[in-house]
C-alpha cells in the first residue's frame, strides 16, 4: 500500500464557514426583542452555528452524535494512569455500548446518539460488535518512549479511516459531532504531540490525567520527555509523527477532523486527546479550527497550550476531566439552546427568514485523497 497522502489536499479544500451567515445572524440579534447582549455567550454560539451551517436563522440541532475513537497505548504499560493498562480500555468500551457509562447516561438525557470506532483496542475484536470493530487497524500501539506507535502503512490506514468515517456521518444528516476517546494512557500520548508542536520541554505539558500523584507523574513525565526526543526529529511530516508518537486513534481523530472540516459538519472537541489531534490537523490546514468549539477545560497543561494555539476558549470549566466526550457532551444544551433560540420566527416578528444556502456537492475522502 501507497503510505503517501497529499495533505496539502486538505488545506485547499477547506472553506471557511460562511461570514455573511455570522452577520445576518448578529444583525437578527441586535433586532430581536431584547437588550443588546442579553444571552451572552448565546449570542456567539448561535452565530457561529449560523455560519456553519451556511444561514441564518440556524436550523435546531436535532442529530448531534458522539463519536469516540478507541485505542490502546504501549505506554500504559510503564504504569502512567492509576487506570488498569490489562483490558482497561476494553471495559471502558463495553460501558458505553451497555450504557452505563456517563457519556451513554447523558447522551440519552440530551438525544444524541453514540458510536465507538475501535482503531487499537488491545482485545479479541469479537468482543465488540462488526459495526464498532469495522475500521480497526491493529491490536494495542507501540511504546512511543522507544518505538513507534503504528508503522507508517498504519497511520496512514488509521488516517484515512478517520476521514471515512466522516463521510459517514455527514452523509447520513448528522448535523453537530462531539468527538471523545477511550484509551489508557492516551494522555500521555497527547502531551507528547502538543509539547512536541508547542515547542515545550515535558513538565510544562504533563498533567495528571486520571488522577496520579506525585510519584506515578514523575514516571509520567519522563515517559514524555523520552517520546519528546522520538518526535522532534519529524516535526515536519504530521503523518510521520502520528506514527512515531501518536497511535492509530490520534491519525485518525486527526484524519476525521479534517475530513469534517470539508464537509462542513461541526465538531466539539472534548479533552487533550482531541485538542492535541486538532493541533496536528491545525499544521495541515489552518483553517480547520474554525469549524469546532472546545466543549470543556479539563485542567490538563497540555490542553490549555493546544487552545492557546488554535486560539479556541473553552465552553465551559467544570473540572471534568474523564474524557469519553463526557465533557464535551456537556456542552450540547449550550448549542442547542444557541441555534434553537436564534431560530425561533418569534425572535424578530419584522425580519424575514434567511434561506440557508443549498449543500454543495463535496469530495468523499476516498475522492479526495484518489483511493477507492
Amino acid at each position: 500500500m501507497d503510505t503517501t497522502v497529499d495533505l496539502d489536499t486538505f488545506s485547499s479544500l477547506v472553506e471557511r464557514p460562511d461570514e455573511s451567515a455570522r452577520r445576518a445572524a448578529e444583525e437578527r440579534w441586535l433586532a430581536s426583542p431584547k437588550p443588546r447582549g442579553g444571552l451572552g455567550q448565546l449570542e456567539a454560539l448561535g452565530s457561529w452555528l449560523a455560519s456553519v451551517q451556511g444561514g441564518s436563522p440556524t436550523r435546531p440541532l436535532t442529530a448531534a452524535k458522539v463519536l469516540l475513537f478507541a485505542g490502546d497505548h504501549g505506554v500504559a504499560s510503564l504504569g502512567v494512569s492509576r487506570l488498569d493498562a490489562r483490558g482497561g480500555t476494553a471495559r471502558r468500551v463495553h460501558a458505553v455500548l451497555d450504557g452505563t457509562a456517563p457519556v451513554a447516561v447523558l447522551a440519552r438525557r440530551y438525544g444524541a446518539q453514540v458510536r465507538v470506532v475501535d482503531l487499537a483496542v488491545d482485545a479479541d475484536p469479537d468482543e465488540f460488535p462488526a459495526e464498532v470493530v469495522r475500521h480497526r487497524v491493529r491490536r494495542g500501539s507501540g511504546r512511543i518512549d522507544v518505538e513507534d506507535a503504528v508503522s507508517a502503512e498504519e497511520a496512514v490506514r488509521a488516517f484515512l479511516s478517520g476521514a471515512a468515517v466522516a463521510d459517514e456521518e455527514a452523509d447520513t444528516g448528522t448535523d453537530l459531532v462531539v468527538l471523545g476517546d477511550l484509551g489508557v494512557g492516551s494522555t500521555t500520548v497527547a502531551a507528547v504531540l502538543i509539547g512536541a508542536l508547542c515547542g515545550t520541554d515535558a513538565a510544562a505539558v504533563t498533567g495528571r490525567g486520571s488522577g496520579i500523584d506525585d510519584r506515578i507523574w514523575m514516571v509520567k513525565c519522563a515517559t514524555v520527555r523520552d517520546a519528546l526526543r522520538r518526535a522532534r526529529p519529524v516535526l515536519g511530516d504530521q503523518l510521520a509523527l502520528l506514527a512515531t508518537t501518536g497511535g492509530a486513534d490520534f491519525a485518525a481523530i486527526t484524519g476525521f477532523l479534517l475530513q469534517a472540516a470539508v464537509r462542513k459538519l461541526p465538531v466539539v472537541l472534548d479533552g487533550v486527546v482531541s485538542a492535541a489531534c486538532a493541533l496536528v490537523a491545525q499544521r495541515i490546514a489552518f483553517r480547520a479550527p474554525e469549524w469546532w468549539q472546545a466543549g470543556m477545560a479539563t485542567g490538563e497543561p497540555a490542553q490549555a497550550k493546544a487552545y492557546d494555539r488554535l486560539t479556541l476558549t473553552p465552553l465551559q470549566d467544570l473540572g471534568v476531566s474523564m474524557g469519553e466526550g463526557t465533557g464535551a457532551l456537556l456542552a450540547l444544551p449550550l448549542l442547542q439552546a444557541a441555534s434553537d433560540t436564534l431560530a425561533e420566527p418569534a425572535a424578530v416578528p419584522a425580519a424575514a427568514p434567511r434561506e440557508p444556502r443549498p449543500p454543495a456537492r463535496l469530495p468523499s475522502a476516498a475522492e479526495l485523497l484518489g483511493r477507492g
